[in-house]
């Protein structure tokens, strides 16, 4: 049984169901890793069950119970029975069923409860729903681990202390609760669409995840046009994932890309739901989904329209300013005019130092000055990218690159 894999692809589902039963963030977490090394310990000799999400939700549920029980003080005595009694009786069948119900998007609004701060939000459920280490999730916050940490920890205190309920909200509530929900299946799949780490360019598991998430959020809000938008732009992504890594490995930029491996169906798809959402008034992810729509739908690099993507990352930039935003306007401007006037505002952005730590805009940089033929600028942009990435695989592509421009008659 391939542990890592295991833990990779389920361990969300497992701690949702986990933290619905037994109402605790930290006891679920606990308990899950004693379940982990139970199954460690039997499967190499006993055998993998035929449901091994099952098998840890149980064992893990079991020595919750255990933990209760022995840890219980007299006065709190009748209400830690009730409690454990509830989850104790319940027949497997019924556990079964409860697996396969949405426990993750109840987590994923218990997370994004209105009571916590934004990136606590988006923290703890980048932690526990899709069991982004907390590493991984201090880099994207660009903050230190210890803070990160720390972050965590204060947010799932808050929840335990405030009672915040473990459910979907009702329906009159949706809409105020959505931005921040929106924004977190957004990050969930931008983890799993350009890892952060290791060695693999996509986590398609986590990109399934959040496509599966905004099917449901749609499905929850039929008229929201924000959930639609993002579930095409999601979409439209998805549809280049097949092309977006060689056969050996290697990334391929979109340029390159063999347009035949993208997937019609979801280009289709997504920019219906895109352009339903334009039409339905355009917020953060229609106009972002209509870029993508642009790149999706051409039939080949040179066909791309960079007029009109310049002219949607400018609009997008009077509504929702973004240094990151700045950068792929950059480089839409230099496809669309010219690479000299897309380079200067990479500069520009340089010298502000918002991104000293974003490896896209040395990377970005170094493309621009390589087509210019300024290799030696370029070497030191390449060789600034590659100290700030921390995926392998674009890291090799950094390594081919820097290598080109150094050789001799290159």
């Amino acid at each position: 049984m391939d542990f890592e894999k295991l833990h990779r692809e389920e361990s969300g589902r497992i701690l949702a169901t986990l933290i619905r039963l037994l109402g605790d963030f930290d006891l679920a977490e606990e308990m899950l890793q004693e379940a982990y090394a139970v199954a460690l310990q039997k499967w190499p000799t006993e055998g993998t069950p035929a449901n091994p999400r099952g098998w840890l939700i149980s064992t893990a549920r079991h020595k919750a119970i255990d933990r209760l029980r022995r840890g219980q003080r007299f006065e709190r005595k009748a209400e830690e029975i009730a409690k454990t009694g509830e989850i104790a009786v319940r027949p497997e069948s019924e556990l079964e069923q409860e697996m396969f119900e949405d426990d993750r998007l109840r987590l994923i609004f218990t997370c994004c409860h209105p009571s916590l701060p934004t990136e606590a939000r988006v923290a703890l459920t980048l932690r526990t729903v899709c069991g982004i280490t907390t590493e991984e999730i201090s880099r994207a916050f660009l903050v230190p681990v210890a803070t990160m940490a720390q972050r965590l920890v204060r947010a799932k205190g808050k929840i335990r202390e405030a009672g915040i309920p473990y459910r979907v909200p009702a329906q009159e509530e949706l809409p105020d609760r959505l931005d921040g929900v929106l924004l977190v299946v957004y990050l969930i799949f931008n983890e799993g669409y350009l890892a952060s780490s290791g060695d693999a360019l996509v986590r398609r598991e986590l990109c399934a995840e959040a496509i599966r998430l905004g099917r449901v959020l749609c499905g929850l809000l039929p008229q929201q046009a924000e959930a639609q938008a993002l579930l095409g732009l999601m979409l439209l992504h998805d549809s280049r994932r097949d092309a977006r890594v060689s056969a050996d490995g290697e990334l391929v930029l979109l340029e390159e890309q063999d347009r035949t491996l993208w997937r019609r169906e979801q280009i289709e798809e997504g920019t219906e739901l895109v352009e339903a959402a334009l039409r339905n008034g355009a917020g953060v992810y229609a106009p972002q989904g209509a870029i993508a729509a642009l790149h999706a739908n051409a039939k080949t690099a040179k066909d791309t329209d960079w007029a009109q993507i310049a002219g949607l990352y400018d609009a997008l930039l009077r509504t929702h300013a973004s240094p990151v935003i700045e950068v792929n306007r950059a480089v839409a401007v230099a496809m669309a005019r010219s690479v000299e006037e897309g380079l200067a505002l990479l500069d520009e952005l340089e010298q502000r130092g918002e991104l000293e730590e974003f490896h896209l805009l040395a990377a970005a940089r170094a493309d621009l000055l390589r087509r210019l033929g300024r290799r030696t600028e370029a070497g030191e942009a390449y060789r600034r990218a590659l100290m700030l990435t921390t995926n392998d695989i674009e890291r090799r592509f950094l390594r081919r690159r820097l290598a080109e421009i150094e050789r001799p008659n290159a």
